[in-house]
């Protein structure tokens, strides 16, 4: 088997094994019938922005089809499904909160396996004259971006846990929202660092979605903050 997918197999194993030993019983879902509903609905987003923004991108970029998969693809499909489900439904707060330290973790895992793929994974970053500069076969030092991600994940997982445990309150009104915003923010910053090509204004598809998630997560952090996320409806 691939090494990638030893590592994916490890991050979905490990942030399983997370929330179901921390967070199961503790999750802001809607009960009964309509949990099942959101399951499905995440999952569904989950897919097919994964693999949809993924293949949007290497078309852009490589003028062809390749079926791939994209976290920030993962991310923005499932934000978008669910927010369009808790609109149809009438839930209101936030409802992800206790996925973020499996999501964090999970991703920061992920990324070690990006970057034992190499250039077949088509995620890693331009040349560079930096001392820690990677060559992955083609004689050329380039920037471990994975690696840069998988770091920074890392410790916003070991934060969220944190949170969990010293602010509970103010963890499950705006960890998520947070998270969003952290993500999208340093993704932003490593994709100048990708040899991927640009749409618009200088930034390629994945900033422009992360440009979207940023102003997202804003406006949801703002509305918590005046205590309109949990108004009765």
């Amino acid at each position: 088997m691939h090494i990638h997918l030893w590592f994916d197999a490890l991050s979905y194993v490990s942030s399983a094994w997370l929330f179901r030993t921390y967070f199961y019983k503790k999750d802001l879902l809607p009960s009964g019938e309509l949990r099942w509903y959101y399951y499905t609905v995440v999952i569904v987003g989950f897919v097919v922005g994964a693999m949809g923004l993924s293949l949007l991108n290497v078309w852009i970029s490589l003028d062809q089809w390749m079926l791939g998969k994209s976290v920030l693809g993962a991310l923005f499909g499932a934000i978008v499904s669910i927010e369009l489900f808790k609109y149809f439904t009438g839930i209101k707060g936030s409802t992800g909160a206790y996925f973020v330290p499996s999501l964090a973790l999970g991703i920061a895992i992920g990324r070690v396996g990006c970057f034992m793929t190499g250039l077949d994974d088509y995620t890693y970053g331009v040349e560079t004259t930096l001392p820690w500069g990677v060559d992955f076969g083609d004689g050329v030092l380039r920037h471990p971006v994975q690696l840069y991600e998988s770091v920074m994940m890392f410790g916003f997982f070991l934060y969220s846990m944190w949170m969990h445990k010293h602010k509970k309150v103010y963890f499950e009104a705006k960890i998520f929202y947070i998270f969003v915003l952290f993500y999208a923010t340093q993704r932003f910053v490593w994709e100048f660092l990708k040899p991927y090509v640009d749409v618009v204004f200088g930034l390629n598809v994945f900033q422009l979605v992360c440009l979207t998630l940023m102003v997202y997560a804003i406006i949801y952090l703002k509305r918590s903050a005046h205590g309109t996320l949990f108004k009765k409806i």
